[in-house]
Formats: structure tokens, sequence, C-alpha cells
């Protein structure tokens, strides 16, 4: 069945309060995407992020981020009210998120809310913290121990508390017992919201299409709750990290720093942290989006310590086997593998032998040197296309950069005679393709230029910033959205 859907982050979504939220914009945009004949809502990691703000490094890979809780929502319930809300500074413009007032103001609300909750009211507290308690008593304890450090990374906290001495661990939960019991309210609170959106949204006939990094962040409760499923030696310390090799990008090549898995531990135990991971994503999402699929196949591996990623080495991953006893442990699930990048011949055996969809995107066609992948006339059936992903830069801000000769190549496969048709053209033939799958971002649907790009990958501070402004998803866009996915039967 064809289909199409937006990719819109939820930190992008419009609100009173600095940054997207599970509240009332959550659902008009669902609305919007109703009227516009749209099956499907792609989003990035909820995950409570880090230093540099990205979803892809986070503090857990099971949490979500506090900064989604609606603070609305939250003073209908009567554990805020709407003068204490509007007395903070979430920043002034609302076309960006300014995560360091956010941060400010946010937790210091949340705070107040949670002196006014009472658990013991909730009707659905114990069950969530019955079925989340393998990792939520976990993470509670590390943000409580992180802040009594003043937030620094766990290795560079007492070694008794690092090393989760039996002692040390008793004397932290007694002793930040309250702070403990607020990681887990926050957690409560993002989990009944988002479930309430999404159920909404599946109301709607919209599936939500998530995202799972293949990496945790080194600085996480999972890598100080369980090292044993990391390469770190008997000091908790990474034998080596995660990244890319130098290429035509990079010659140096790209240090991610996350650590690497212990794959003959997890292979020992049947993958069950996996299957736990795959089964939080599942219950959460509709549709999981695995992020660096190859990295499953081979990943590289650089020595911890290295300032660059040019001595790094590729190595054997688990392949098939993760996936079979996904298929075996949880039935069938909707998963698409994002496939992009320099691939060899066994990540394409791999992709095809699970049988999960790749990616195609159009950014990417238009090399005027050689042919490509990307150009439409080359996609599959079984197969996801993007005009571009987070990772782009809108269509516009592309199209501003492109090589003459590669514009030239581009006018002349994709027939734009104007470049005010840019935008349009390209996500009329993302629709016309034989991919089953059609995912435009919101910007592109909106014409935005690059001031409106997500993320440029190996770069910090000025990305995950943007924002979508309040009345910008008419009425007018959603029918136009609406006939072009009838017409190329997406909406049927």
């Amino acid at each position: 069945m064809r289909k199409s859907g937006i990719l819109m982050p939820v930190s992008s979504l419009p609100s009173k309060y600095g940054i997207g939220t599970f509240g009332k914009a959550a659902y008009e945009f669902v609305d919007q995407l109703h009227k516009g004949g749209q099956s499907l809502w792609q989003i990035l990691p909820l995950g409570p992020t880090s230093y540099g703000d990205s979803p892809y490094q986070s503090f857990s890979t099971f949490a979500g981020n506090p900064y989604f809780i609606d603070l609305e929502k939250l003073t209908e319930d009567g554990l805020l009210t709407k003068k204490e809300c509007d007395a903070c500074d979430f920043g002034e413009n609302p076309l960006y998120v300014d995560y360091g007032r956010i941060y400010e103001s946010r937790f210091a609300l949340l705070k107040k809310a949670f002196a006014r909750f009472d658990a013991k009211k909730e009707e659905g507290y114990d069950v969530f913290f019955e079925e989340n308690a393998f990792w939520l008593e976990d993470y509670a304890l590390f943000m409580a121990v992180k802040n009594s450090f003043d937030g620094v990374s766990f290795e560079e906290w007492d070694d008794d508390i690092r090393k989760r001495k039996p002692e040390a661990m008793q004397k932290y939960k007694k002793q930040y017992q309250s702070e403990i019991d607020f990681y887990v309210f926050l957690q409560y609170e993002f989990s009944k919201q988002w479930s309430a959106l999404k159920a909404y949204a599946n109301d709607k006939g919209i599936q939500i299409v998530g995202d799972i990094p293949i990496y945790v962040a080194f600085d996480s409760s999972d890598t100080w709750a369980s090292p044993e499923l990391f390469q770190f030696d008997s000091d908790l310390k990474p034998i080596a990290v995660a990244g890319c090799p130098p290429d035509a990008f990079s010659a140096t090549g790209q240090l991610w720093g996350n650590p690497l898995y212990n794959w003959e531990y997890h292979k020992e135990t049947g993958y069950a942290w996996w299957m736990k991971r795959f089964k939080h994503c599942f219950r959460m999402y509709d549709i999981v989006r695995i992020d660096h699929f190859r990295g499953f196949d081979e990943y590289y591996s650089i020595p911890y310590g290295s300032e660059t990623a040019q001595n790094g080495e590729w190595q054997k991953g688990p392949g098939y086997e993760l996936f079979d006893v996904m298929k075996k442990t949880l039935g069938r699930q909707n998963v698409i593998a994002e496939d992009l990048g320099f691939l060899t011949p066994s990540v394409y055996k791999l992709v095809k032998k699970t049988g999960f969809p790749g990616m195609k995107i159009l950014q990417f066609a238009f090399d005027s040197r050689e042919e490509s992948d990307y150009l439409p006339h080359n996609y599959s059936a079984n197969s996801i296309v993007y005009t571009g992903t987070h990772d782009n830069d809108t269509l516009l801000g592309w199209w501003e950069s492109l090589s003459r000769k590669d514009k030239a190549f581009a006018k002349k496969y994709m027939n734009i005679r104007r470049d005010k048709d840019v935008t349009w053209t390209f996500i009329r033939a993302c629709m016309a393709s034989v991919s089953d799958t059609a995912i435009i971002p919101m910007q592109d649907y909106l014409e935005l230029g690059k001031e409106a790009r997500i993320n440029t990958p190996s770069t910090l501070g000025e990305n995950w910033k943007w924002r979508m402004a309040a009345d910008a998803f008419t009425d007018e866009l959603a029918e136009r959205i609406s006939e072009m996915s009838r017409l190329y039967y997406r909406n049927v």
C-alpha cells in the first residue's frame, strides 16, 4: 500500500513555552496531517538530551525528554499555575529553541509540579513504575547522583558510586530519595502525555515513525548501570569508540565517541538487552527507523583517546542473527533501515535478508559525474523516499549551494524551468516514485531556506533549534498536500 507522511521533530512544534511539547500544538499538527491525507508522522528520538542538545546523545536509551512534557497540561492537572509558567523566561524568538534558558526555567517549574504531585492518587503510577523498573530505577538514580556531582560525566564521580559499590548505592539512594522520585515523576508524566498523543494520532489514522540511535551516549545510565554490554576495560573506560572513517566530506573522519558494544556478550545472553530496547521502541512507536543500520554488519572501531577517526578499523557486527532473534522474540515488526552512506555488498545483503525497507534521499541523487542509486528511476517499491532528512539542508538551502554542473543536471532531469518551482517539483518526484512510502520534511512543505535546517553533522552550537511558526501549517497547505498525495495514490 502506497502512503506518505511528514518529518517533523516534536521540539520543532510551536508552543508558548520555548520548545515543542506534547501539548495543544501537537494535537493540531496531527489534525493537519489528517486534513492533508497523510498517514505517517516521523519524529526524532525522544530521549533526554545532554551536551549539544542532540537527540542522538541521550542520558538514557529508554527515558523520555522532560522538555516535551506540556506545562499547560500540568496546569490543567493543578500541578502548576499559568502565572508561574508565564513568569519564566524561555527565550524571545518563537522560531528557535533557546536551550540555555529552557534548561534554567523548565526544571524549576517541574520541581514545583513535583512538590504538588501525589503518586497515591494516580491510578496508573504503580503500573508504570512496575513495567519500567528494569531501566527506570537506574536512570533516576543516575540523574540524582549526576546532579550531586554538579552534572559532570559519571567517569568523574567518586570511585565507589562510579563502580556501583553496594554500600555507595545504598548511601546515595537514601540521601537523594526525593531527587530520585522527581525523575520517576518526570518519566511518568512524559509517558502519560505521549501515550495520549500517540493514541489520538492513531485514532486519526496517523502512525508514528520513531527513531532508535544505534549507539548510546558514553555518559548515560545505560553504560553506568550495565558496563558489561560495552567494550570497557576493568576501570570502566572505553577500549574503543564509534565513528566514521575519512571520506570525501571529512579528511579526518568523524569521531562520535560513543562506546562500542561487546557483541560477544550480547550473543551469549541471546541479545536480551537489545530485545528489551526493541520492545520498548515498538511500544512507543508504530514504525521504528534504525539509525546507522550498516553498523550491525560492520562497525568502525577507533582506539579510545584518538583525536581523529583516522586510525580506526572495521570490525564485524552481529549481522542478521540479531534481527532473526528479534523476529522470533517480538514477532514481525515495522522497521526502516537507515542504510545511507557508503555501503558494501555485505550491507546490501543484510538489508535484503531482513526485508526492511531502506531509505532514498533525493538530495543525494544529483552528482553530474555519475549515475546515482538515489535517482528515482533506480528506486524499488520496498523503500522510503525523502527529499532530505534531519541531517540535510532544506531543499531550498541545498539548491542554493549546488554546483553549477550539478544544478544543470538536476534541472534537466527534473524538468525545472524556474527556480521558484524547485521545492514542489522535488516533492512531486518523491510522491510519483515507485517507493511505497514518501516522507517530506515539514520545512520543505513550508518552502523554507537554510535558516530552517535542523542539523549540520559534526558541528555544535546551532543544531536542533528550528521551530515552526504557529500559523504556518494552514488548511490551504494541508489541502495542497492532500491533493498531491491523492494524485499519486498515497491518500486513497
